[in-house]
């Protein structure tokens, strides 16, 4: 399937995005250890689809906590024109 992205591409885009200048917002959630993997992996994919987030890292801790990473791309936009100073 051309176009599809491996984790090698992934991470050769996410590089080229960093090489242009390109920012990431991070966050990070912390899930409970009685949270179930269904609720977890809905809560994440929710975040994916209504908030752009994407997963960053995961860690499973001892005690069963989770802890998850998640960041998207700071887009800044940038005016297209220049404003005249006529006074």
């Amino acid at each position: 399937m051309d176009g599809d992205l491996t984790t090698g591409n992934r991470a050769r885009a996410s590089r080229r995005f960093l090489g242009m200048g390109g920012q990431y917002e991070h966050r990070m959630l912390t899930i409970p250890r009685w949270t179930s993997g269904n609720d977890a992996r809905t809560m994440l994919a929710d975040e994916a689809e209504y908030g752009r987030w994407e997963l960053s890292r995961t860690r499973l801790y001892p005690g069963g906590e989770r802890k998850v990473w998640l960041r998207r791309k700071i887009i800044r936009v940038r005016p297209t024109f220049e404003e005249d100073d006529e006074d």
